[in-house]
Parts: C-alpha cells; sequence; structure tokens
C-alpha cells in the first residue's frame, strides 16, 4: 500500500473516531462501517466489486464528500442495489465553496440542508458516459435524488453536468461515479 494512502487512512480513522466508525481493510478497498444497520454496515466480501461508497472512502481525494455524507446520514443511499449515478465532487470542489460553508453544513443542524445538497449529485438511473452523451444530445436533463433535474451538455468530446465537466468516470458494483471537480448546489436550497 502506497504511503500516501496509509496517510489518508489514518486520517479518515480520526475523522471517523469520534463517530464511533472502525475503518476496515477488505479486498483492496476501504470500508467505513457505522453503527447503524443500514445497508452502509455491510463490509465487502472476497471477489464483490465495491459499491459507489466502498469506492469513495477508499480514495483520498473524497475524504471530504466521505465525511459529508456520513454527517448527512445519506450512506445508504450510495449502497443500495442501484442502478444509480453518483456526480461525486473531489476535495477540492467543497474548497472552491465560500469559506465555512463546509464547516456550516456538517453541523447536526444543517444535516437535512447537506441531505440535500449531497441528493442533488445522485440520479437514480444508469449512466455511463455514453449515455450521458446521448441524453445531451436529445437535450434531455437529468432527474437526481433531491427531486431536482440536471443539465447535461457534450461538447468538444467532453461531458459536464449542471455546468461542471466529468474528469472521469469509474464503474462501480451499483452504476456509476463520475468524478466532478465542483459542488452542485441545487439554486433553491
Amino acid at each position: 500500500m502506497k504511503t500516501n494512502q496509509l496517510l489518508w487512512i489514518f486520517v479518515l480513522i480520526f475523522a471517523f473516531s469520534s463517530c464511533k466508525e472502525e475503518v476496515k481493510e477488505n479486498a483492496n478497498v476501504t470500508t467505513i462501517v457505522k453503527d447503524h444497520k443500514g445497508q452502509a454496515a455491510v463490509e465487502l466480501t472476497e471477489g464483490e466489486q465495491p459499491n459507489a461508497l466502498q469506492v469513495a472512502a477508499s480514495i483520498p481525494d473524497f475524504s471530504t464528500l466521505v465525511v459529508a455524507v456520513k454527517a448527512a446520514e445519506v450512506q445508504d443511499a450510495l449502497v443500495n442495489a442501484g442502478p444509480l449515478t453518483v456526480f461525486a465532487p473531489v476535495n477540492t470542489a467543497f474548497d472552491k465553496l465560500p469559506e465555512g460553508t463546509v464547516a456550516s453544513l456538517l453541523k447536526p443542524e444543517s444535516k437535512k440542508t447537506l441531505a440535500f445538497i449531497l441528493t442533488n449529485h445522485v440520479a437514480p438511473a444508469n449512466y455511463p458516459l455514453k449515455q450521458l452523451k446521448k441524453e445531451a444530445k436529445k437535450g434531455r436533463k437529468l432527474y437526481m435524488a433531491s427531486g431536482k433535474y440536471l443539465t447535461v451538455t457534450y461538447k468538444d468530446g467532453k461531458a459536464s453536468v449542471g455546468g461542471t465537466e466529468i474528469l472521469k468516470s469509474v464503474k462501480v458494483s451499483n452504476g456509476w461515479i463520475h468524478v466532478i471537480g465542483d459542488v452542485l448546489v441545487p439554486s433553491d436550497k
């Protein structure tokens, strides 16, 4: 395991220790298990492909997203059978928000707002890049788990959703993760 990955695992352990969570490694995927009885508590078994939350938890660039998912208690939505498509903002996307925004959203009294913002990053459908390109050509909007719609565009060989470019795509057991560089904050949160 790379030194950088070990460092991030220790950071995640520290960040989640106050929530009585345990970080375990199984099949090279870091799985965060919380003291609740939901689907997110199910551990990855050998030979099983990881789901969206398990993949996000194993990549240091998604540590802010994972902390936010836990704070909003929407982790079970990211591990359901799907198919689903997660537009996952990297840590630098959260850094672009006005100063203090992330800290404010992580407070217990902001849980409902944070959950709404996060579910605006999840489409309850299977959207690989090929399908997103088709949706863009037809001028369709994507229905998100927040109940809102996001515009998808495809220009110069690049797909964008909600005005932010998709940087990379990863197939997971319950759908797709599309990496994005901005947080998709609904205009009427």
